[in-house]
């Protein structure tokens, strides 16, 4: 929900312009859902260096009034099997297991926190003090869209999300090519260790790290693996598995799915190696959680 406010000047200052052209799109090397390769097209646009920060996002609600969807009550309506007491303003929260789980049920790590938000990454208590160089978390699919209108910016296509983040490697596995530790060099914010009890931090962060932290790929942006899942414009097809590996499944349909790309900081090797160009996950858009934020394109008139 977002009130009448002055809309931002669209600016290109802190984004990377791209030619767009052709590249092989998805990879048969991992999980089901990101295949065939195949080519594919893009036009030229320009995309922001790095994921949408607190600090950035905190001006938008500033000059907006906006309310994220995790700042709201949930509609009963939209929610006809849930307990009456859980539909309060809130969201999903990632809590470390105690030792190993069945990774078959995402809700053994994932809690409904109320009071979650933006503000609020870890519930009610903690704040984002310190961290308004890090992705703003906790932004359903609508507040994204919110923040891109507001400034005269987009979300991105899921394939000039991957264009961009491939960054002219064409096929590599990751962002930077294929080797993950290159020379022993942590290139991205993943998780180390057997997910989701044992956090080695490696990488120096247990959570979100601030944006540019890491090496940029090719093109000259950051942050495109791991951190944060990203969201896309583009539905995920209803013949595509619904394997969760990210967030409790809804108990409604109601809402549609996007595509969210890059995995995040929750991303492991046993278990959701999606730090990756091809990585591709479904995710409902009234769904926020503390591993998804976005960030903005824009195409030439």
């Amino acid at each position: 929900m977002t009130t009448d406010g002055a809309r931002a000047e669209p600016s290109l200052g802190r984004m990377v312009e791209l030619p767009g052209g052709a590249f092989r799109m998805g990879s048969d090397r991992f999980y089901p859902e990101e295949r065939p390769v195949r080519e594919v097209s893009v036009g030229p646009f320009s995309i922001d260096r790095h994921p949408v920060t607190v600090a950035e996002f905190r001006r938008f609600v500033k000059a907006t009034g906006h309310v994220t969807w995790a700042e709201q009550a949930p509609v009963a309506e939209d929610y006809p099997d849930a307990d009456p007491e859980s539909l309060v303003p809130g969201s999903l929260v990632f809590e470390q297991t105690d030792g190993p789980v069945d990774l078959r049920d995402v809700r053994n790590w994932w809690s409904w926190t109320p009071g979650a938000d933006w503000r609020h990454p870890e519930g009610p208590g903690s704040t984002v003090g310190g961290r308004e160089r890090h992705p703003v978390t906790h932004v359903a699919y609508a507040d994204a869209v919110a923040y891109a209108d507001w400034c005269g910016k987009s979300l991105p296509t899921e394939a000039e999300w991957e264009y961009a983040s491939r960054g002219g490697l064409d096929g590599a596995t990751f962002t930077w090519g294929d080797e993950f530790a290159p020379r022993g060099r942590m290139m991205a914010n993943t998780w180390q260790g057997e997910f989701p009890w044992q956090n080695l931090g490696t990488d120096g962060y247990e959570r979100t790290s601030p944006v540019e932290r890491f090496p940029p790929n090719g093109f000259g942006l950051f942050d495109m693996a791991g951190n944060v899942w990203e969201w896309t414009v583009d539905d995920w097809a209803p013949t595509m598995s619904l394997r969760a590996c990210c967030a409790p499944p809804r108990s409604t349909e109601r809402f549609p799915r996007k595509v969210i790309k890059g995995g995040s900081h929750l991303c492991a090797p046993n278990y959701c190696l999606r730090y990756r160009p091809a990585a591709r996950q479904a995710e409902s858009t009234d769904t926020s959680t503390s591993h998804i934020g976005f960030r903005c394109v824009i195409r030439p008139s």
